[in-house]
């Protein structure tokens, strides 16, 4: 009897067992069949149009980038400033190295002097160099450098190796002198009324070292040329400013001290004028006398 209670009370336990182990079931299918699992429909919407408004995002900051920048405008390579070459991308020392070459009074003449000058790379002087704009001489230049290289020695004839006597033409046969440049010689050579030093060849705007070379290894200065001079005591003052290398203030300082001192008894006291360009004195009396 006994074992048939024990039994029976060992039943009766399985049996809540399984009862408990049903109700676990039917809860778990009840939330499986009612719950709202479709936030992952949710997620997967909410994702694409998030990853939509950020490529519009990227696009507007992009757009707006592009408006910040900016703009460049065809510009001459050689009047470039701090602030220019900073916007163009150039280092201080690039910058630099261009301004030291300008103060020799020397032009860039093309994309690759630049860079040779400056020593930019070459991916900057590739973004830069199209917006480049050289003077018209420069182009007509280049395009007449090419023609005279051509021809042979045969070909190029002078009329005369004295420099005070050279027409046009003769210094058009140098590489490198056109018809502007040849004008130019001409024309600085009638207001100096000859050349008497060689380096004013250097003085002519435009004139390339390179090229006074080429000129100087063709034309010599046989004579020294004849210079009219003007009596600096009894001259106007504008006589005196007609010196090729007389400015309007220090014209206006030989006045002063010619008014102090009554009359100059030797040209050579404008050295004690006061900031007299001692560098120029030798140009200076080439046109002027003290009588």
């Amino acid at each position: 009897m006994n074992n048939f209670k024990s039994h029976f009370w060992y039943t009766k336990s399985q049996r809540n067992g399984i009862l408990f182990l049903v109700a676990l079931i039917i809860v778990l299918q009840l939330i499986y069949v009612f719950a709202d699992f479709s936030s992952s429909k949710i997620e997967s919407v909410n994702t694409a149009e998030i990853l939509a408004f950020e490529k519009e995002i990227d696009s507007l900051t992009k757009i707006e980038l592009e408006k910040r920048k900016p703009k460049i405008f065809p510009f001459n390579p050689n009047f470039i400033t701090d602030f220019k070459g900073y916007q163009l991308g150039m280092s201080i020392e690039e910058i630099d190295r261009l301004h030291e070459f300008r103060k020799q009074n020397k032009y860039v003449n093309s994309e690759k002097e630049f860079q040779k000058i400056t020593k930019v790379s070459d991916s900057l002087l590739k973004r830069i160099s199209p917006y480049f704009k050289f003077p018209s001489w420069v182009n007509s230049k280049s395009k007449k450098q090419k023609a005279y290289s051509s021809k042979s020695k045969e070909e190029i004839k002078i009329s005369t190796s004295d420099i005070n006597l050279a027409t046009q033409s003769d210094f058009k046969t140098i590489r490198g002198v056109g018809e502007k440049l040849s004008e130019r010689i001409i024309k600085y050579r009638s207001k100096l009324q000859g050349f008497s030093f060689n380096d004013q060849l250097n003085e002519i705007w435009g004139l390339e070292d390179e090229v006074v070379k080429r000129v100087l290894n063709v034309f010599v200065i046989k004579e020294q040329p004849v210079i009219e001079k003007v009596n600096v005591n009894t001259a106007n003052f504008k006589q005196v400013l007609a010196n090729p290398y007389i400015d309007y203030e220090l014209c206006k300082k030989i006045f002063d001290y010619r008014d102090e001192v009554a009359e100059l008894q030797d040209i050579s006291e404008l050295r004690n004028i006061k900031d007299f360009p001692q560098n120029k004195y030798h140009r200076i009396v080439l046109y002027l006398k003290a009588e």
